[in-house]
């Protein structure tokens, strides 16, 4: 890809000097010979999607700490100030008797040194970005604002919110190979969003064998999930804890609860944000989460329910998408009061 964005790059400016794979490295693209370099910056990022970061370099120092926190003292004292916060990356590519975070600590020093900033790892105002490529090293300043990031100041993380939530799932049943598939999928959703529990709450007798296929997919899929989550998450994951027991049961046990149920025949969603807040954020309890397949909930449940929700009015949501549905439905709804009160 490297080559397709030099071309593109290319384009811009004939007389650009323009590397890919600056020594091997791949991913990378020097740009040089420009006029002014902060308008072709401009450009690139305008007219050139396959260019990820376009970082405008302010020095070049040998691949040696000194000589980096030496460069970076010389380009800093008008690029952040006083009041501002500022966190220093440092990518290396190729080998060194140093790690990318003795540059870090070593320029950090500096920064603050010369200008008194503060710092800020997590969402700093600036970035000094020291990009190492073999022998030398290219010096950045960011605006913070311009990086991307999966957490932010004003996201919260919403699993410790679903956390409290317990699903109710009537069982979807019938040809064997659909109770797996569909278990499967099921087990995958409560999992990734890390529900407290998963209950498959048949309303009625059912087959045996149905009913024992369609756990066997929930778990593998929780299973999976887990997996999953575990290698990629820097942090503890809950595992769904799967029970069963009859529907109506259920109601009569936790009649004291907050019970929400999810069917077409509901109030839309949009229109339940204050009843919303003050079920799952003001009471702070359980909150039970009813979704049917294929019949549905029963009519009778709704009489003890809390709410009863339509997500997506005039349209018939698949089994299987059911509770993703609602549960990003619901995030969508209350994230910023969840963000202000937790």
């Amino acid at each position: 890809m490297e080559r397709v964005c030099a071309s593109y790059i290319k384009d811009l400016n004939p007389k650009l000097e323009v590397v890919s794979a600056p020594k091997g490295f791949s991913g990378l693209v020097l740009v040089g010979g420009a006029d002014d370099k902060y308008e072709l910056a401009r450009l690139i990022k305008e007219r050139v999607p396959e260019a990820d970061k376009v970082l405008i370099i302010e020095g070049v120092a040998k691949a040696e700490i000194p000589s980096i926190a030496e460069e970076v003292t010389k380009i800093i004292k008008d690029k952040i100030s006083p009041d501002e916060t500022f966190a220093v990356r440092t990518v290396r590519r190729g080998s060194h008797e140093f790690t990318s975070i003795d540059v870090n600590v070593a320029v950090g020093a500096k920064v603050k040194e010369v200008t008194g900033a503060s710092v800020n790892l997590e969402f700093p105002d600036k970035v000094v970005a020291v990009e190492i490529i073999g022998g030398d090293a290219y010096i950045s300043i960011i605006d913070g604002k311009e990086l991307w990031r999966k957490k932010g100041p004003t996201k919260r993380p919403m699993y410790r919110l679903f956390r409290r939530f317990s699903i109710i799932h009537e069982p979807y049943l019938g040809p064997l190979d659909a109770c797996r598939t569909m278990g499967i999928r099921i087990g995958r959703e409560a999992q990734t969003f890390e529900v407290d529990e998963l209950i498959i709450a048949p309303k009625e007798p059912v087959k045996a064998l149905e009913l024992k296929t369609f756990i066997e997919g929930v778990l593998e899929g929780i299973e999976t999930r887990y997996q999953v989550q575990v290698k990629a998450y820097g942090r503890d994951v809950h595992k769904v804890r799967v029970y069963v027991q009859d529907m109506y049961q259920v109601v009569r046990d936790r009649s004291n609860e907050v019970l929400i149920v999810l069917e077409p025949e509901g109030k839309p969603v949009s229109q339940c944000i204050d009843e919303l807040e003050e079920l799952i954020l003001r009471r702070r309890k359980r909150i039970n989460l009813f979704i049917g397949a294929r019949e549905g909930v029963p009519l009778g449940i709704y009489r003890f329910a809390n709410l009863v929700l339509d997500i997506a009015p005039g349209i018939t949501i698949a089994t299987d998408y059911a509770l993703s549905s609602a549960l990003i439905a619901i995030a969508t709804l209350i994230h910023d009061k969840f963000s202000e009160e937790w």
